[in-house]
């Protein structure tokens, strides 16, 4: 998924190691950090606060830290981010070293969820239905173009000359890495697995696009790249139906995915306010896909795509809070 800043990827055993050492969860200190006209200041408690590699996550939690510092009566003064991959961030839920966590893919990251449940709760749906799958693009699939024919993930061995003998897929740590490396076994499809990062997957696209070559590589909505270029879906031959890519043999469809927040007991506790807020905020797959755009390719900062979003939505966080 799209990332919000360029660092090497430390490993998830690195980085719980640092949350360990490094984060208490939320703390009663002044907030350093944020933006908003609302500062920063006052007796709001910082909230040690997960952030994924992908835009929407940034954007989320920037969203939430203005919103933050224009309401002060939330009792939040910041957010604390910190950069983790999924399995890392649930592995510090679960400890008591992170109180926030947005963009919470579900049914995806629901397992890990889970392991956290007795101090976390999934407490809104920022939005739903957000597709994922295998894409190509739409000029190889064009009558004459080097995959003309190709509708469906099975048909994929029949193209492997075509596509170098390569599926390319994003980080290691994601959980839909892990579901691809099953529905490529399952399907009995015999590319190779090229997984890196979601930087190469991407340079890799720009790469293949801007030559009109053939690629096929696993993406989602909402994410930038539909605003650059024009890609196709494979079909599925079988729907996602629950525990297909879990218990069985994964030959199944990846199943649309809503982004949640979720937060611990303790943050519900020192500021039910924010939280209050946290069960209300809605941002369309739309939305987050043109601010996505605005970040990703036009080169806009995250905290000012954050800001005009909260500006434009003034009337209705006002409601939301009350």
């Amino acid at each position: 998924m799209q990332r919000t800043t360029l660092r090497p990827r430390a490993s998830a055993v690195a980085l719980t190691a640092l949350l360990a050492a490094t984060l208490a969860g939320c703390t009663s200190e002044e907030a350093g950090s944020g933006g908003g006209s609302g500062g920063g200041g006052g007796g709001g408690i910082t909230v040690q606060t997960a952030q994924f590699s992908w835009t929407a996550a940034g954007l989320t939690n920037g969203i939430l830290g203005e919103i933050a510092a224009d309401h002060p009566d939330l009792g939040v003064a910041s957010l604390a981010t910190t950069q983790l991959d999924p399995a890392a961030a649930w592995a510090g839920a679960q400890r008591g070293d992170i109180d926030l966590l947005t963009e919470v893919a579900l049914p995806n990251q629901q397992e890990l969820a889970d392991s956290a449940s007795d101090r976390v709760e999934i407490v809104s749906e920022t939005y739903g239905e957000a597709a994922q799958g295998w894409f190509v693009p739409a000029y190889a699939v064009e009558p004459g173009g080097p995959l003309e024919g190709l509708t469906s993930v099975t048909q994929l061995n029949e193209y492997a000359d075509q596509l170098g003998n390569k599926f390319y897929d994003a980080d290691p740590g994601y959980i839909t890495t892990e579901q691809n490396a099953k529905r490529l076994e399952g399907y009995g499809i015999t590319l190779e697995h090229v997984v890196s990062s979601e930087a190469a997957e991407l340079a890799q696209l720009e790469n293949s696009y801007s030559r009109e070559e053939p690629i096929v590589l696993y993406l989602y909505h909402p994410h930038a790249v539909f605003a650059q270029y024009d890609m196709v879906q494979l079909e599925e031959p079988t729907p996602y139906t629950e525990g297909c890519l879990t218990e069985g043999d994964g030959a199944c469809a990846m199943p649309s995915y809503s982004a949640n927040i979720a937060a611990s007991d303790e943050l519900a506790e020192q500021a039910p306010g924010f939280v209050d807020l946290l069960t209300d905020l809605r941002i369309s797959v739309e939305e987050m896909e043109e601010m996505q755009k605005r970040v990703d390719v036009d080169g806009e900062e995250v905290a000012t795509v954050a800001r005009g979003w909260v500006d434009d939505h003034a009337d209705q966080i006002d409601e939301w809070i009350g």
